[in-house]
């Protein structure tokens, strides 16, 4: 299946196609025209003599200082060259791709100036799968992403690096192998090409997309183990929630609700248990998650417009003829929605740990301590639980919003930035820490309602309890955790349970 780039608007699943592998692109015939008309109304303006930033004159600071008609091609070279300034591990290959497709999409809503034949080569590349090597640090979030974009666009000129079927080599070879001639940049296309926030946004989408994937296996994490400590199901009746009814929270009860459907574990303590309530982070989940899945979605609509639009600078206007200076690169929105993810991201791991953390507390679960036979002897979960402590501690750290941070740049010119890259960059670390949460959190569940046998737990939760039993195996001693914790991970990173929670987001 082919994307095509013009007016059609990006949804989450165009996103997450991108995500998911190498893609096909081509561009619309009316993004074409309005390319055309845009790379015609610069040339015509140059014709003028008026000054037009970043266009016959200088960058940031420098825009006092005219550029001749003469070097106006070695402008736009050379501010490629000196953004590419980041340092840091390299971005990941599916970002990389995403950044691109984001690129293409801006730029082909003819706001920009730039070619028809640039726009065909970063679109070559793409269907290539001929990746840039960006390195993850240096953008402020402001500007655009300068500086990562300037590494993506490098390659365009036969320079930098690129990933191309798993190996690095140069920018030159990678466009050898793509049969892509390198380019050379008109006026604005320089410009154009590292003006943008389509950095901060992939990684924010990217963080997004997962934090929706693990709050899902969190749900069902949350539900296996009400089920392991013979929880009510009571918390969750659709009467409640309707009288307070947020969207997030309504959507999360039907589906713990739903999950928990038939448990013959349920039913067996529907007398005499003198417990009145379970603890909050039993009884309250749809409460925390629902709430989680709000900010979750407005983080989503913020990012999808900022996905959908145009963040460049200076902005053509080919109807009449207008340039405009504005400041659409500015990331602020981008900020926020990070920042959004990540107290989401936090917050559903520190449930999770109070969770396992009950599980292991005889007094609260009824379970043997620690989910082990013979304790004393055996520490069973003992130690898995401080992981999950340790982790959730170190996402809380995290989740320390990046937007309300600024630091000025560009001798001043620059005075307030959005820190948005980073702000997303970290959703990367504190998604692949909530996994593995999530997945201790599962392993504990599952041992909970093996000593529930021969009762069973419901359908659809036995089907998720043997899944975990794949790869994380019965305990009746003690053995080491560390492989089968990144085993169940593994399998919440790849999908392996989204069919037990899904329409999250859509």
């Amino acid at each position: 299946m082919t994307i095509q780039i013009g007016d059609k608007h990006f949804d989450l699943s165009v996103i997450k196609q991108i995500l998911a592998g190498p893609v096909r692109v081509a561009l619309t015939t009316e993004a074409r025209r309005k390319i055309e008309k845009s790379a015609a109304t610069v040339q015509r303006l140059l014709q003028s003599g008026d000054a037009l930033y970043g266009i016959n004159t200088g960058f940031g600071k420098l825009a006092k200082t005219r550029i001749a008609n003469a070097d106006l091609e070695k402008l736009q070279i050379n501010i490629v060259r000196s953004h590419a300034a980041g340092v840091g591990a390299a971005l990941p290959n599916n970002v990389v791709r995403l950044i691109m497709v984001l690129k293409l999409r801006s730029l082909a809503q003819g706001a920009s100036g730039i070619s028809v034949a640039t726009m065909e080569a970063l679109a070559a590349l793409i269907n290539a799968d001929v990746l840039p090597v960006i390195p993850g640090q240096g953008s402020v979030g402001a500007s655009g992403d300068l500086a990562p974009l300037a590494h993506m666009s490098l390659v365009l000129i036969g320079e930098g690096d690129a990933i191309v079927k798993g190996a690095k080599v140069s920018g030159a070879s990678a466009l050898k192998a793509a049969g892509i001639a390198p380019l050379t940049l008109g006026p604005k296309e320089g410009l154009a090409l590292l003006n943008g926030t389509q950095v901060s946004t992939a990684l924010a989408l990217l963080g997004l997309v997962n934090a929706e994937r693990n709050i899902a296996a969190a749900i069902l994490a949350g539900t296996l183990s009400l089920d392991a400590i013979m929880g009510s199901d009571t918390p969750f009746d659709a009467r409640i929630h309707a009288l307070r009814p947020h969207a997030g929270q309504v959507l999360a009860a039907s589906h713990y609700r739903r999950l928990m459907a038939g448990s013959e574990i349920r039913k067996s303590h529907l007398k005499d248990d003198d417990r009145v309530q379970d603890p909050y982070s039993f009884r309250c989940q749809p409460q925390v998650m629902g709430a989680c899945l709000d900010m979750l979605a407005q983080a989503m609509r913020m990012l999808l417009v900022e996905a959908n639009g145009v963040s460049d600078n200076p902005l053509v206007f080919a109807e009449d003829g207008a340039v405009l200076s504005g400041g659409n690169f500015h990331a602020e929105p981008v900020a926020f929605a990070a920042d959004m993810v990540a107290i989401a991201i936090a917050e559903v791991g520190s449930l999770s740990e109070r969770r396992m953390a009950a599980l292991i507390d005889a007094t609260i679960s009824l379970l043997p301590p620690f989910l082990i036979r013979n304790p004393g002897l055996n520490s069973g979960f003992m130690i898995p639980q401080c992981t999950t402590a340790a982790l959730m501690s170190e996402n809380k750290q995290l989740a320390h919003p990046a937007s309300i941070d600024s630091a000025p740049t560009s001798a001043n010119q620059e005075d307030h930035v959005s820190m948005a890259t980073h702000g997303a960059r970290r959703l990367i670390l504190m998604n692949a820490n909530l996994a593995r949460i999530v997945a201790i959190e599962m392993m504990a569940a599952v041992e909970g309602i093996d000593f529930r046998r021969p009762l069973k737990s419901s359908a659809i939760l036995e089907e998720a309890h043997a899944l975990v039993r794949k790869v994380a195996h019965p305990r009746p001693e003690d053995r080491g955790f560390s492989d089968e914790i990144e085993a169940v991970a593994a399998q919440i990173e790849v999908g392996a349970y989204d069919g037990f929670v899904s329409g999250l987001l859509s």
